[in-house]
């Protein structure tokens, strides 16, 4: 939770031992849950599995849509199953693309 306020982005990237994303959490995590004792609730189970994601050479384009397609604000950037950074819908807005 205080990562998620930190950093300002609305979610953060799960990964396991090797470093491959194997989750988010997401501001909409945190909300559903906050009524089931949240605090004693492990990571696995708030976060969302199988996150929607970009690799760095998808198209714009491609990314926007995956983001409207989904409902979804951010869409993690993995190069093979690494995070390597995140598209929020703000950037895609600030840059013109939506």
């Amino acid at each position: 939770i205080l990562e998620l306020s930190r950093k300002g982005f609305g979610c953060v990237a799960i990964t396991d031992a090797d470093g491959a994303l194997v989750g988010i959490i997401t501001d909409g995590d945190i909300r559903r849950h906050i009524g089931s004792n949240l605090l004693a609730m492990t990571v696995d189970q708030v976060m969302t599995k199988g996150p929607k994601t970009a690799t760095p050479d998808t198209l714009v384009a491609t990314a926007l849509q995956t983001i409207n397609n989904s409902a979804i604000t951010s869409l993690m950037v993995v190069e093979g199953r690494k995070p390597v950074g995140l598209i929020h819908l703000h950037d895609l807005l600030r840059i013109g693309a939506a």
